[in-house]
């Protein structure tokens, strides 16, 4: 979801323009930021706590490239 998509589903349902919704929105990402950068932990119920930092709490393997294929030989 895009923040557009995010603050126009808020004006709807607290009857607020897109407007003040999108600056509401802007307001709570910049105060997640903030937090974060500060090292800071940030809550949100219902989407859970963001952290800073490079630790993962999960593995993470990314897929490995498949090698190539050989070529045919031309005779």
């Amino acid at each position: 979801m895009k923040k557009e998509q995010l603050a126009r589903r808020l004006a709807k349902k607290s009857h607020m323009t897109e407007g003040a919704a999108a600056d509401q929105v802007d307001r709570i990402l910049s105060d997640l930021h903030q937090h974060m950068r500060n090292g800071q932990s940030a809550s949100l119920p219902g989407l859970g706590t963001f952290r800073s930092g490079r630790k993962q709490d999960f593995p993470f393997d990314p897929p490995k490239p498949k090698p190539p294929k050989p070529k045919k030989e031309s005779r």
